[in-house]
């Protein structure tokens, strides 16, 4: 049985109008006594009020978890594949939609309107869209901290000029000697780049980059443009110089940005430096040892630091790939480079690019060469004695161009080039101490190690075990995919030739600033501990 409906002809019942006087009186009547300040229940009504007011008026100032809620930030992440939270294969070419140039468009008359009216608010979006991760600001500082310093590269070195080395904005000469080596059509891209020029190579692309602000209100990042490296490079090896000799370009330095009042509001925290040598040219505990005392001293605490060569065991430290010599000029650089090195038979299962260490005790440097030389035609090994291989030769290329596998022991510290130009010719690295990558250059290798490298324990080695029989161990299915991964990862090792970087990838560069970026974010977050 269906309900019963009301009869659909009857209209409902009004109710009736009340006398608007006599309603106003008697809700007047009800109200009062509640508002008065006598009655317990206003007394909660107004603190609820009060603090609701309180919350509007602080809203804007309330720290978001890593500004996601900004709406030019959830704007930035749906539509710019650069953002440092998203993974990309880094070799995967980004492209970017098609839009109008200069707000120019076409109307359905064919005829060209230019709309001015947007440019404004197009060029805000593009800054937001662009620069969701951060806005950096470069200090100009006084000539005698970076651009004297390059003036004067004939005094930088005790026994040469450094001249070549410093040429083409830190890349060096071109490196007409890879000539046949190399494509013919990359050859362009070459340089015999030193191994110490990163400071001057991140000041120019810092310059140029597309999230430098000249307002330092506007920036989240500081970048201090000093050439440590250099400043102190040409007292290293001089029997005359003094500590304070090493030690003067860095104070002086320190003086003038202890002054600047944005280093005083965050007493570091939001700066960062390249600094184009080893962390451990930096850290002279007294004043007969090697280098200069500038990462100990009171101003450098808390400043983010860029090196090519890392303490593990100190936050401020970032390792940084060294550079090498190939500086892509585009995308399809990188990408006919990649291919080279894929298509490449190798000839040699392994090879070693280097010299003994005849003045050190059990020097690991011989075992090796030793190794190589029993093994016959399966490692290929490459004299560096003396200086001949500090930035990297031909025959170097060679090697690693023609072999599975590159022995890459410790330097005269934990790391050394070689690892770069090893993988960057697409063999696979060999590493026997952890520290010489795993722990240096997180931001730019796989979190896997084993995906693209072999560690061997070093102790084994000297007892006995062979170099040539555990890698003989990995079949031609497990070496393919090794140097895959290690193809896969060429554009995060290298530094882009031209100053505004790769289109589509982001090269060494751009992964350290975007980090970077993302270092002094996640510091920014309620839970993280900052000292003074």
């Amino acid at each position: 049985m269906l309900p019963h409906s009301p009869d659909p002809h009857r209209r409902p019942k009004s109710p009736e109008l009340s006398d608007p006087k006599s309603t106003f009186s008697a809700l007047t009547a009800a109200v009062i006594p509640l508002l008065s300040l006598q009655n317990p229940r206003s007394w909660i009504l107004y603190t609820i009020i009060f603090l609701q007011i309180l919350l509007v008026s602080n809203l804007r100032s309330f720290p978001y978890p890593n500004a996601l809620l900004h709406p030019s930030t959830l704007l930035h992440n749906a539509t710019n594949l650069h953002h440092p939270y998203v993974s990309i294969p880094a070799n995967d070419v980004v492209q970017h939609p098609a839009l109008p140039q200069n707000n120019v468009f076409q109307d359905p008359q064919n005829e060209v309107v230019e709309d001015t009216s947007l440019s404004a608010s197009a060029q805000e979006r593009d800054a937001d869209n662009q620069c969701g991760s951060g806005m950096v600001f470069v200090y100009d500082l006084p000539r005698t901290f970076n651009k004297e310093i390059l003036e004067n590269c004939d005094n930088l070195n005790p026994w040469s000029s450094r001249c070549d080395a410093l040429a083409n904005d830190g890349l060096g000469q071109s490196a007409t000697g890879l000539a046949g080596i190399v494509p013919e059509e990359l050859l362009p891209a070459w340089y015999w780049t030193d191994q110490f020029v990163s400071e001057v190579i991140f000041h120019n692309r810092m310059l140029h980059h597309k999230c430098r602000v000249t307002e330092p209100e506007l920036a989240t990042a500081f970048y201090i443009p000093f050439y440590a490296g250099l400043a102190v490079g040409k007292y290293l090896w001089s029997n005359t110089s003094t500590a304070k000799d090493r030690d003067r370009h860095c104070e002086m330095m320190l003086t003038w940005l202890n002054n600047q009042p944005y280093y005083k509001k965050s007493n570091g925290w939001d700066h960062f430096i390249t600094m184009g040598r080893i962390t451990w040219d930096f850290r002279r505990s007294k004043d007969e040892d090697w280098g200069s005392s500038c990462i100990y001293k009171t101003g450098m605490r808390n400043v983010t630091r860029l090196l090519i060569e890392r303490n593990p065991w100190d936050y401020f430290d970032v390792g940084i790939p060294y550079p090498t010599g190939f500086h892509p000029r585009s995308d399809s650089d990188v990408t006919r480079w990649q291919q080279f090195v894929r298509d490449r038979r190798r000839s040699s299962l392994f090879c070693f690019a280097g010299a003994p260490r005849r003045s050190f005790p059990n020097d690991f440097r011989g075992v090796l060469l030793s190794q190589c030389r029993d093994s016959g035609e399966a490692c290929r090994a490459v004299n560096c004695a003396g200086s001949r291989c500090s930035n990297g030769t031909s025959a170097i290329m060679e090697a690693f161009l023609e072999s599975d596998f590159c022995l890459q022991p410790r330097g005269d510290s934990f790391t050394r080039r070689s690892i770069f130009d090893c993988m960057l010719a697409g063999s696979i690295p060999v590493f026997f101490w952890r520290r010489s990558a795993y722990f240096q250059y997180e931001w730019f290798l796989p979190g896997e190690p084993g995906s693209y490298s072999v560690y061997i324990d070093r102790n084994k080695v000297k007892n006995g075990t062979s170099v040539k029989a555990v890698l003989e161990g990995y079949s031609k299915e497990e070496v393919k995919k090794m140097r895959e991964k290690v193809i896969e990862y060429i554009p995060r090792l290298v530094y882009a030739k031209s100053n505004n970087g790769l289109e589509g990838m982001k090269d060494a560069f751009d992964v350290a600033i975007e980090s970077v970026f993302r270092r002094f974010r996640d510091q920014e977050d309620l839970s993280f501990t900052k000292w003074r």
